[in-house]
């Protein structure tokens, strides 16, 4: 194995065979990288990072976990939230140079969530080539599996922490005509889930937890199944995407064991009144049946 090199070749290697990688051209790399499993890259993507003249990375530690993999030796140069507005320039004058650098980040395709996008702007505002290296993508991985419309979609990323600020940005989002797609915190899925069936409605949903890797998961029903189920449990581990199906397929409550459903969840946050209130408001039921639910299950007998 050799460093990248402008005298020298670079290699990679890929089912135990040592690859050269191909000279590039100056310019800015996009390059996507696995977002848990090691094995989700493209040779395009190795042999780019191989012969790159550095690569630009969201955290340095997690890069070089997939580097000694494949056995590159490419300098590594931390470029995150935190310097970006002083590496920046530097960055600007090596493509000047002609230099052929990569930009990653931590997992999946760079700039989804994360600086890449202000670099990518100055780059192409000063003239220099940008190239897309294609790969894996926590968005689209979960949206295929998630069993909701494909056709259109919309990324969010993460919603405000705090509920209040939470539920505006989701009315604004409550009549987009597709797929809504989220990153969320494990600390907030289940608070999440509820504030989203209170403000959209009870849409078909899914959460995709540890896509790729040995524990992934998803689970499909609507949010208020999903809210119940998610605040009955110790707080989730890993990263966590989720999914919520377009306007128009929302299935309100009208069989007890759906109230129930939704009461609990209310109650886990909510005194009995004000949880009757808030179910009330969702489904358009008789406060009295609601009540009378509400009541049966806080009763310890039943």
């Amino acid at each position: 194995m050799t460093t990248a090199t402008p005298s020298g070749p670079a290699h990679y290697t890929a089912f135990g065979m040592r690859a050269e990688a191909a000279s590039l051209p100056g310019g800015l790399y996009v390059v996507a990288t696995p977002i848990g499993n090691l094995g989700d890259i493209s040779f395009r993507a190795l042999e780019t990072l191989a012969a790159a003249r550095a690569i630009l990375a969201e955290d340095t530690r997690v890069t070089k976990i997939l580097l000694a993999r494949y056995g590159i030796t490419t300098p590594l140069v931390a470029y995150h939230e935190h310097n970006a507005a002083e590496m920046r320039p530097r960055i600007l004058e090596r493509l000047a140079r002609g230099e052929a650098l990569a930009l990653v980040s931590d997992a999946g395709t760079p700039l989804v969530s994360d600086p890449g996008y202000k670099l990518v702007e100055a780059a192409v505002e000063e003239g220099f080539k940008v190239v897309p290296i294609p790969g894996a993508s926590a968005v689209l991985a979960a949206l295929v599996v998630a069993g909701l419309p494909t056709d259109r979609f919309f990324f969010e990323g993460f919603l405000p922490p705090k509920q209040m600020a939470r539920r505006k940005r989701l009315e604004a989002l409550a009549a987009i005509p597709g797929t809504l797609v989220f990153f969320e915190s494990p600390r907030r899925t289940a608070e999440m889930l509820a504030d989203a069936q209170i403000v959209l409605g009870d849409r078909p949903a899914a959460v995709a937890r540890e896509l790729t890797k040995l524990f992934e998961t998803v689970r499909r029903g609507t949010l208020s199944t999903l809210a119940a189920q998610f605040a009955a449990e110790d707080t989730p581990k890993g990263e966590i995407v989720i999914l919520i199906g377009p306007p128009g397929d929302e299935k309100m409550a009208t069989d007890d064991d759906a109230i129930d459903t939704l009461l609990r969840t209310r109650l886990q946050s909510h005194s009995v009144k004000d949880a009757v209130t808030l179910v009330v408001q969702e489904t358009g039921l008789p406060k009295k049946r609601v009540y009378a639910r509400a009541l049966a299950l806080s009763d310890p007998e039943t």
